[in-house]
């Protein structure tokens, strides 16, 4: 097993928090071993702390079957952002659509369907169908929309993704990586909340469909209403994969008496059947949050340090995270989390609100936990013409 001691800051993309910070191979030895997974590859993503704590091949070349039309979704969700579709349009059934081998919605060209139902037929049927048609009324036809799908890619960071189709069914060069699912996921979840509530729904069919169909494929959502998500998918070269998460919630997390949510997600890919993809992801999750505290270094906007500035219309200058600061540890050792805050000096204005500026370094035991970014929390503009020359003989005097 390959599995990654060390917890790490996953990138995410263009919005992207935190940056990589390695353990050393002596706290690796201090780490939680994670259980056995029976499973090609996997990585359990704490999504809250943005750290990766357990993994298995995740540079690992695979097909992601199903687990494409989460980009599907992403591309179809930010259509919906730029008014370019809306949820009661009806979109045509198209004869490609309406042919599409694998899971269906079982639409048909007689229909006109509301672009919310096709979204339902897609995420919670897996309906290949549902998801041309939706490729199609987002871009024209299927093949400018795997266009989009190879661009969003790049945007995104998910530097070993090749798409060739919306929906999934095996084809050459249509790969993916345990990583740049988490990526992807991480990023549907971030930039479309409102969206996100569909991969709960446990069962959904459309009027006039076979009612045996209605099933979502993610047994965890039956099994423990902390899961609400994310998606299956399986083909016989993929195996059968699942991206799953949950929430739960923790005092300590959160504000004003009101508990926080700790969010964990996992990627199992290759598993052997439908229960073992459940099972296997059920067991990452649950050893995430038993294995792992998560501990609230700052609150969101709270200043982790004021230092001082020169040439500014302000002496000081707040520095710390728009969102909370949390770090996930070892279980039991949170009171042995230690921090310090590399900065350049002197600081010298002008300085832009969300500017970086400085690194917050976690550690236990002296040993690095991670690394994250500090920036400014409010603009600190230039000073005048005397103000500025007063602190340029000031700085040459220090």
């Amino acid at each position: 097993m390959n599995f990654l001691l060390s917890l790490r800051r996953v990138s995410l993309g263009v919005c992207s928090a935190f940056v990589l910070a390695n353990l050393s191979v002596q706290a690796q030895s201090q780490m939680p071993q994670p259980p056995e997974i029976a499973a090609r590859a996997y990585l359990l993503l704490d999504v809250t702390s943005n750290q990766i704590l357990a993994e298995k091949d995740i540079d690992l070349p695979v097909e992601p079957a199903s687990l494409t039309k989460l980009m599907t979704a992403y591309l179809v969700f930010d259509a919906l952002r730029a008014n370019k579709l809306n949820l009661q349009q009806k979109l045509p059934v198209s004869y490609r659509a309406w042919k599409m081998p694998g899971s269906r919605m079982f639409i048909d060209p007689k229909m006109q369907v509301p672009v919310e139902d096709l979204i339902k037929g897609m995420i919670v049927q897996s309906g290949n169908d549902a998801t041309v048609a939706l490729s199609e009324g987002v871009a024209g036809n299927v093949e400018r929309f795997v266009q989009m799908m190879n661009e969003q890619t790049k945007v995104l960071g998910m530097k070993s993704t090749g798409y060739k189709n919306p929906e999934g069914l095996t084809e050459a060069g249509h790969t993916t990586t345990a990583r740049d699912l988490s990526v992807l996921a991480t990023r549907l979840m971030h930039d479309f909340p409102d969206y996100v509530a569909y991969y709960a729904i446990k069962k959904y069919r459309y009027e006039g469909t076979p009612a045996a169909n209605d099933n979502n494929r993610n047994l965890l959502l039956f099994r423990d209403p902390t899961f609400d998500g994310l998606k299956t998918g399986h083909t016989d070269a993929a195996g059968y994969c699942l991206i799953a998460t949950a929430k739960r919630e923790f005092p300590n997390l959160g504000v004003n008496n009101t508990p926080g949510v700790r969010r964990l997600l996992s990627v199992v890919l290759g598993a052997a059947s439908e229960n073992t993809r459940a099972n296997e992801s059920q067991k990452l999750l649950n050893w995430g949050y038993t294995a792992f505290d998560a501990v609230k270094l700052f609150d969101a906007n709270q200043p982790v340090a004021t230092p001082n500035v020169w040439k500014g219309k302000d002496n000081q200058l707040k520095i710390g995270r728009p969102d909370a600061i949390v770090v996930a540890v070892p279980t039991g050792s949170a009171a042995k989390v230690k921090t310090h805050i590399e900065r350049p000096d002197p600081l010298v204005a002008p300085f832009v609100q969300g500017q970086r500026i400085a690194s917050l370094k976690i550690s236990i035991d002296d040993k690095p936990v991670a690394e994250v970014p500090l920036v400014a929390l409010a603009s600190v503009e230039q000073a005048g013409v005397f103000g500025r020359a007063w602190d340029a003989i000031r700085l040459w005097i220090k």
